[in-house]
């Protein structure tokens, strides 16, 4: 990442969740020398009072008045029948008006509702509150079973550990693959999980590696070369219609977008971290061509190839991957 420092506020305020909060903390507030220009973050509140938490803890954050000082804001999570102070709702409208970056957690995505910055727009919020968010907030396009949306300067995640894939998401857009998979790994994390996977997993409980795991690490580490549907079916000793049908309700996306969207993954390492030329990067990649790749890219990120390593370069990357809301 170029430049100085992004400037981060955890935004927090009564009856803040603990664990959202950690998430938050943990991914943009912990130190991180061995990293260039990391994040700059504090926890703060519009409210000058110590606020009660989870579990009855008292939580007295940086008080503020103002969002001016800040390039993102997060939202870790918010009572969903607390109403936005007046205030708040007037800097969050500023800030974004203003080419603020904002993400909400969880039940955060009530407070970009209320102040209105989903309008006309996707959103996502834990399943536990999809109906009454859809009630409350009809100018949105609530998007059923994703893990987390991040399209332009707005990013919403479901639940929990959903806040953690889409904060990996957004420093891998910012600082690109390496930093992204080292603080994963700081996290001892699994592998990243993009947003078009499921809030509903199949075995919620790791069970032993099994065929259908291992054809997916198979297919990830020969994704250069031509895998064909069939032949993953094979692999996982199943029928081609049993394998469609398991995998749609595992990663709640068919085999085929899943290749497109490991080969783009792989696509976007190559140009972030080479100079090496499209025709390269497309057959290293799996693609059969470099016009497939580049439309590929424009159909799942909206931008060219060329387009999205002048944005990594340049600092700034709006691509990404679109599978699982509407693609």
């Amino acid at each position: 990442m170029n430049g100085k420092p992004s400037r981060v506020a955890i935004l927090v305020d009564e009856g803040l969740a603990l664990f959202e909060l950690g998430c938050a903390v943990e991914l943009f507030a912990l130190p991180r020398p061995e990293i260039p220009n990391w994040y700059q973050a504090d926890v703060v509140s519009f409210s000058t009072q110590p606020l009660s938490a989870t579990g009855g803890l008292l939580v007295q954050p940086m008080v503020i008045s103002s969002l001016s000082d800040y390039d993102m804001v997060v939202i870790p999570s918010w009572p969903i029948n607390r109403s936005v102070p007046d205030p708040l709702s007037r800097e969050l409208k500023l800030f974004f008006s203003s080419g603020g970056k904002i993400l909400s957690f969880c039940s955060g995505a009530f407070v970009l509702g209320e102040v209105g910055l989903l309008d006309g727009r996707r959103s996502i919020t834990h399943w536990r509150y999809a109906d009454e968010f859809k009630r409350r907030f009809p100018a949105t396009e609530y998007v059923e079973d994703v893990l987390y949306l991040y399209e332009g300067n707005i990013g919403c995640s479901a639940g929990s550990s959903a806040a953690i894939d889409l904060g990996i998401e957004v420093i891998r857009s910012q600082y690109g693959y390496q930093i992204a998979n080292q603080v994963a790994r700081r996290l001892v994390l699994a592998a990243h999980r993009s947003g078009g996977q499921s809030q509903f997993v199949e075995a919620p409980v790791p069970k032993p590696a099994s065929q259908f795991s291992e054809t997916l690490d198979w297919a990830i580490a020969h994704i250069g070369d031509t895998i064909e549907v069939s032949q993953l079916a094979d692999q996982a000793n199943m029928t081609r219609r049993t394998f469609d049908r398991h995998f749609r309700k595992t990663l709640n996306m068919s085999p085929k977008e899943w290749l497109i969207c490991q080969r783009l993954e792989r696509a976007k390492t190559l140009l972030e971290s080479t100079e090496q030329n499209i025709d390269v990067i497309a057959h290293h990649s799996g693609f059969e061509t470099a016009m497939a790749m580049r439309h590929n890219f424009r159909k799942y990120m909206g931008l060219s190839p060329s387009t999205y390593r002048k944005q990594f370069t340049s600092g700034r990357v709006d691509g990404g991957l679109r599978f699982g809301f509407g693609a």
